[in-house]
């Protein structure tokens, strides 16, 4: 059953459409990610969604309760971490436990104020209010963003229990290492469009090319045209050739090793990493 509802989705500044006609489901129990270079309309969608923005035509349906940590938010600058927690408590009817948050580490912070507050710091803050009264749907717009790298690691394992303990979350994200370490699916928005919607995995073998295969051998192996793969140059004293079509490629090249009685003594296959697929797809320069 799906936990959020987008049919036919627009939404314009001006004159400019940031949004046209966008339709799709995000099933319950997920973690799915909004991902698009910048003015893609990211945090556009997700602000309609959770009600803080207006759209010109469309129809949202939310299946539960919702948190949200907004990408930009601030709170008044001399109240503490604890205080937050207990207005916030307040406003959700829920019962104020900064210990519930334990693996956010808020404890070695709880009584200083927003302001003195580093930046890691306010994320942990931001995303411990969205967790209270224990919300269906959690929404995080750069969840990790300005956080060092323990903290980071320290909150990726929140995510997922909290994945795992049935809740659906919906990130905006830049960081790729996050995106394919988390997200179940991700959704890649270009002119106002979803560009691409799937696994990440799918991303990176659904867009056939630019795999490399690395090939040491004693002979050249690329004096004869390759049927399914190029000759690209030589590196390091490896042969690179560039394919879409791997595993055809890989068999040719061994049989003309073989062939030329070269002894290989190393293969290695480089895939393009997300990020570049994530380029190609959000620019189309693939």
């Amino acid at each position: 059953m799906f936990a959020i509802n987008v049919e036919s989705l627009s939404k314009r500044y001006s004159d400019d459409w940031v949004i046209k006609d966008l339709s799709f489901e995000i099933e319950r129990g997920e973690i799915f990610a909004l991902l698009g270079v910048n003015g893609a309309g990211k945090t556009t969608i997700l602000e309609c969604i959770e009600g803080l923005r207006s759209y010109e035509t469309g129809h949202i349906a939310i299946n539960g309760t919702i948190g949200v940590q907004l990408q930009s938010s601030t709170l008044p600058p001399h109240i503490t971490v604890t205080e937050a927690i207990t207005l916030f408590s307040k406003w959700r009817k829920s019962p104020p436990d900064i210990h519930d948050t334990a693996s956010l580490d808020l404890s070695s912070f709880r009584n200083k104020q927003y302001a003195s507050l580093s930046v890691g710091q306010k994320r942990k803050l931001h995303l411990a209010l969205s967790l209270i009264g224990d919300p269906d749907i959690l929404f995080l717009d750069e969840p990790t963003a300005g956080i060092d790298v323990e903290g980071r690691i320290a909150l990726h394992r929140e995510i997922r229990k909290l994945r795992d303990s049935g809740k659906t979350i919906v990130m905006a994200s830049h960081d790729m290492a996050e995106v394919e370490s988390l997200c179940d699916r991700i959704a890649i928005l270009r002119e106002g469009h979803f560009a691409f919607m799937g696994a990440a995995n799918d991303l990176t073998t659904e867009l056939q090319q630019d795999k490399k295969i690395f090939i040491k051998a004693n002979v050249d192996l690329h004096q004869l045209p390759c049927l399914h793969c190029r000759y690209i140059a030589n590196f390091q004293d490896y042969q690179v050739f560039q394919t879409s079509h791997l595993s055809d490629a890989l068999l040719e090249l061994l049989d003309r090793a073989q062939k030329a009685h070269s002894l290989v003594l190393d293969v290695r296959i480089e895939h393009a990493s997300l990020e570049q697929r994530f380029i190609d797809v959000s620019r189309d320069t693939h």
